[in-house]
């Protein structure tokens, strides 16, 4: 079993940036494949971009150039760094762990409004 945390969220203005925080309760977190998903009012949660074991990185079209992974197996984290934000952006961020099973955290609020 794999507990996520995310933390992170918050209100920005169009064109600010956030850092989201996700940390999962496991020593095995160097095994694991993580993903950030996000859900907006009204619409089906979608994929954001992804890290595997060897720290590759894959992104959404939508957020490619403005978004960036990156994890610190010492600390059983992974990071979404996200800049340029748009009004679009606004939504829930989960982020997920994938090995053999899948885990979600219960979710960030990210909110982008002047």
């Amino acid at each position: 079993q794999v507990q996520l945390v995310e933390s992170g969220g918050g209100v920005v203005q169009p064109g600010g940036s956030l850092r989201l925080t996700c940390t999962a309760s496991t020593s095995g977190f160097s095994r694991l494949a993580m993903a950030w998903h996000r859900q907006a009012p009204g619409k089906e949660r979608e994929w954001v971009g992804g890290i595997d074991r060897s720290g590759s990185t894959a992104y959404a079209d939508s957020v490619e150039g403005r978004f960036t992974i990156s994890r610190d197996n010492a600390k059983n984290t992974v990071y979404l760094q996200m800049n340029s934000l748009e009004p679009e952006d606004t939504a829930v961020y989960y982020c997920q762990a994938h090995y053999g099973a899948v885990y979600w955290g219960q979710g960030t609020q990210v909110t982008v409004s002047s």
